[in-house]
């Protein structure tokens, strides 16, 4: 491992890990806190980074890393096919392959001194959660920040223990549901409508999105009439990184690749893209 950037020195060789906490975000969501037997994170991310996460005999897949503490860092996975369905299976102490960091990351230090719109919806709140957590962790570098987030319903609500518990009164969280339920007394109604209610000020703020593509593609155009510019609409499209060190080309844009030029892109870099996305 090379101790200055925290990465595998093989790109390819996974560090076997253990599955030192499992919790249930969802009825298909769980989160899984990772570290290795000699006691370690596997490596040290920085907010917005991946990981490729191995179930032995099923294969494996890209993440993002939604959380770190001193020996450990956590990925947040929905459960959707042959490999989720693995790890989903999977109790804690259970060994898993993990290498890594890969991709780019948030803009963390170029945003210091910038207000912090984040705004998700479902899973999508997973790998802004980790740009959240920096910035509450270095709060004097940032100004307001506020996280917008909606699901279909409170059930679906990920990292409830967060929103309701662990997120200081001075962060602006804004919750919502898209359908009204007995038990929910907040707002009622889908992301993009929500975003427009607010009506946040554009001035001095960036946006950072990730969610289901139709809620990202109404966001940006309600974000982009509130008046914020492409430059300051930020955005990560880690679902299209595969091999993750630019080998297999699947995630190539152009001239770029997500993994190694990306994820995260301000929506005026994406803009230069050709329209494959």
């Amino acid at each position: 491992m090379n101790g200055d950037t925290g990465k595998m020195d093989n790109p390819l060789l996974p560090a076997l890990c253990e599955l030192i906490k499992i919790t249930e975000e969802t009825g298909d969501v769980k989160t899984f806190r990772i570290r290795t037997f000699s006691g370690e994170k596997p490596f040290a991310p920085l907010p917005g980074q991946l990981a490729m996460i191995s179930a032995p005999g099923y294969g494996e897949a890209m993440f993002s890393v939604t959380a770190q503490g001193g020996d450990w860092i956590e990925s947040s996975i929905k459960r959707v096919g042959v490999l989720t369905e693995a790890l989903h299976d999977m109790d804690e102490g259970g060994v898993v392959g993990v290498r890594g960091p890969y991709g780019n990351h948030f803009p963390i230090e170029a945003l210091k001194g910038k207000h912090l719109l984040f705004v998700g919806g479902g899973i999508g709140l997973a790998p802004i959660r980790s740009f959240i957590r920096y910035a509450l962790e270095h709060r004097r570098d940032y100004g307001d920040l506020d996280v917008l987030y909606g699901s279909r319903s409170r059930a679906d609500l990920v990292f409830k223990e967060d929103i309701f518990e662990n997120w200081p009164k001075g962060m602006g969280t804004h919750i919502t549901l898209d359908a009204a339920e007995p038990d929910w007394d907040g707002h009622v109604g889908f992301v993009p409508n929500y975003l427009l209610e607010k009506a946040f000020s554009p001035e001095n703020r960036v946006a950072v999105i990730c969610g289901p593509p139709i809620m990202i593609r109404f966001c940006l155009g309600n974000l982009e009439q509130m008046g914020f510019s492409k430059e300051n609409i930020i955005t990560t499209l880690e679902m299209r990184m595969k091999c993750g060190i630019g080998k297999c080309g699947r995630c190539n844009i152009g001239s770029k690749y997500v993994c190694l030029d990306g994820p995260v892109f301000s929506m005026a870099e994406l803009d230069e893209l050709p329209n494959e996305r």
